[in-house]
C-alpha cells in the first residue's frame, strides 16, 4: 500500500528523447490488487468464518472496534500476502484492499483506522491460559481449532474416498530469544521447537507445537487417535494408512493402529541384525553395480522383532542397493501384507512418495511464515502456528479449486502470491463501490479470471 506523501517531481535520464519524470501523485495505489482472490477462496470454505468461531471473546461488545473476525481474518490474509510481522499492519490497517477482504472500510468511532493496529493484533496472540485480564480478553478454543483443520478436509471431499494416507513429520522450528520451552536439539544444532505435522496429501489436518527435548513421536498417538475418530464419524469405510520416516516406528503408534483397524508403514533406523539379514542381497547389488556401472538394487522380505521394545514380530522390507561405491541398505516396517502389496512396490511406490510431504512443511514453514514463533509464550507461538496453518488452508483451497487446469495447477504458494496477488492496482473508494484498476499489462489475466470464476462456482 503506498499513500501520497509528496507531489514532488522526480526528473530522471532521458529515454529516446522524452523526459522520464515521477511523482507520488498516483493517488492510493495498492501492490496486492489481486488479493480480492483470497476473499473469493475464503467463501468458497468459510475459513474465516469458522476459524473466528473458535475463539472465545469476553469484551463489551458496546465497546469494540475490531471483531474478532475481523482480527483473525487480518492476520491470516495478512499472512497469505506476505506480511509476517504484526509491525506491518501498523500501514496495512489503513489499506482499502486489506479492508475489503475483511468487510471494513470504516471505523466505527472517530479517528480510528478502520482495521486493528499491532497492538491491537498482539492482545489476540497474547491471550491468557485461562480466563480473562484486564487487557487479554480473547482466548482461542484450542480443541476447536484442531477439530476445524479435520473439518476443513473432510469437506473438500464431495464424496468419501476409499482409503487415505496420512504422513507424519516434524521438523524445527528455530528459536532466536529466549521463548518459553525452548531447548537445544543436537540434531538441527540450535534451539528450536519440534512441531508435529500430519497431512493428507495437500490438506494440512494438524499442526502441533511441540518442546524440542522429546522424541520425534511423543504425542502422535493421541493426535492420530484424535484424528481418525473425528474421520471415521463422517467416513466410517474409509481405510487409514499412516506413513512416515523410522522416527514414528513406535511400539506405542504401531500398537494402536494394530488394535484399531488403521494401517501403517513407517521407515525403520538400520542395524547390524537388519544389515546382516540382507547381507547376500547387498553384496549381489554391489557386483551388479560394478559390472554395469549404474546403480543396483533388490528387496527381501523379512520377519522382524526387536530384542526390547516390540511386542510382536512384524513385516519389514529390506532395500539391498549399491549407488557408487557405497552401500545404501534401507529398511520399512508395515502392517500390510505381501498379499496386498509386494515389497518394491510398497518401497518404491507408497513409501517414497512421502517425500512430497516434506514439500509441504517448506510450503507452510517458509511461504507463510510458520517459523516466525517470535512471542514468549508457548501457548502464543501455538496461536501463530495455527494462523500460519490457517493462511495455508487459504492458499491450498485458492491452489486446489480456484487454479485446478491452469498453468498454476502445482506452483507453490511463494509462486502464486507473486503472480497472482501482487498485481498493482489503483484503488478508489466511494459510496456505491470499491474499484480496483489493475495493470493491463499483468501476464496472467488469464489465470485469475479463471480462478475467480472457479472460485465462484464453488462457494454458490
Amino acid at each position: 500500500m503506498h499513500i501520497q506523501c509528496s507531489a514532488e517531481q522526480l526528473q530522471f535520464s532521458c529515454v529516446e528523447r522524452r523526459r522520464v519524470v515521477a511523482a507520488f501523485d498516483g493517488g492510493t495505489v495498492s501492490s496486492d490488487g489481486g488479493a480480492l482472490l483470497l476473499k473469493r477462496a475464503d467463501e468458497a470454505i468459510g475459513l474465516i468464518d469458522r476459524l473466528a468461531g473458535c475463539f472465545i471473546d469476553r469484551r463489551d461488545p458496546d465497546s469494540i472496534e475490531h471483531a474478532v473476525r475481523a482480527l483473525v481474518g487480518q492476520r491470516v490474509f495478512g499472512m497469505a500476502l506476505g506480511y509476517e510481522d504484526l509491525n506491518d499492519h501498523e500501514q496495512l490497517r489503513h489499506d482499502p484492499v486489506l479492508g475489503a477482504l475483511i468487510g471494513k472500510l470504516e471505523a466505527k468511532r472517530p479517528r480510528c483506522a478502520a482495521l486493528a493496529g499491532k497492538s491491537t493484533l498482539n492482545r489476540l496472540e497474547l491471550h491468557p491460559l485461562e480466563g480473562v485480564s484486564r487487557y487479554h480478553k480473547i482466548r482461542p478454543d484450542s480443541a476447536a481449532i484442531e477439530r476445524l483443520f479435520v473439518e476443513l478436509f473432510l469437506d473438500a471431499h464431495p464424496s468419501p474416498p476409499a482409503e487415505i494416507i496420512l504422513d507424519l513429520d516434524a521438523t524445527d522450528d528455530p528459536l532466536h530469544g529466549h521463548q518459553e520451552g525452548r531447548f537445544f536439539h543436537g540434531y538441527y544444532d540450535g534451539y528450536c521447537y519440534l512441531p508435529l505435522y500430519i497431512f493428507c496429501g495437500e490438506h494440512l489436518l494438524v499442526a502441533k507445537l511441540r518442546r524440542s527435548n522429546i522424541d520425534a513421536a511423543a504425542g502422535a498417538r493421541e493426535e492420530v487417535e484424535r484424528l481418525v475418530t473425528q474421520i471415521r464419524a463422517r467416513w466410517p469405510q474409509v481405510h487409514v494408512i499412516l506413513r512416515a520416516d523410522s522416527g514414528f516406528a513406535r511400539e506405542e503408534l504401531m500398537g494402536w493402529c494394530e488394535q484399531n483397524a488403521v494401517d501403517y508403514l513407517f521407515g525403520l533406523a538400520r542395524n547390524s541384525r537388519l544389515e546382516r539379514a540382507i547381507g547376500a542381497e547387498l553384496h549381489a547389488a554391489a557386483a551388479e553395480s560394478l559390472q554395469t556401472g549404474q546403480p543396483a538394487r533388490s528387496f527381501k522380505e523379512l520377519v522382524y522383532c526387536t530384542r526390547k521394545s516390540w511386542s510382536r514380530p512384524r513385516r519389514v522390507v529390506g532395500k539391498a542397493e549399491q549407488t557408487g561405491d557405497k552401500a545404501n541398505p534401507r529398511f520399512v516396517v508395515t502392517s500390510l501384507s505381501m498379499r496386498e502389496i509386494p515389497a518394491r512396490e510398497l518401497y518404491e511406490r507408497l513409501y517414497c512418495a512421502r517425500g512430497e510431504m516434506e514439500n509441504r512443511i517448506k510450503e507452510a514453514q517458509l511461504d507463510l511464515f510458520a517459523d516466525r514463533l517470535s512471542t514468549a509464550t508457548f501457548r502464543a507461538n501455538q496461536l501463530r502456528l495455527w494462523l500460519a496453518s490457517a493462511a495455508y488452508v487459504l492458499m491450498h483451497a485458492l491452489r486446489r479449486v480456484g487454479l485446478a487446469g491452469t498453468a498454476l495447477a502445482r506452483a507453490c504458494a511463494h509462486t502464486i502470491r507473486l503472480r497472482l496477488l501482487k498485481i498493482g492496482a489503483v484503488v478508489s473508494v466511494s459510496v456505491r463501490r470499491v474499484k480496483l484498476a489493475m495493470s493491463s499489462a499483468c501476464p496472467d489475466q488469464r489465470e485469475f479470471i479463471a480462478a475467480f470464476h472457479a472460485l465462484g462456482a464453488a462457494a454458490r
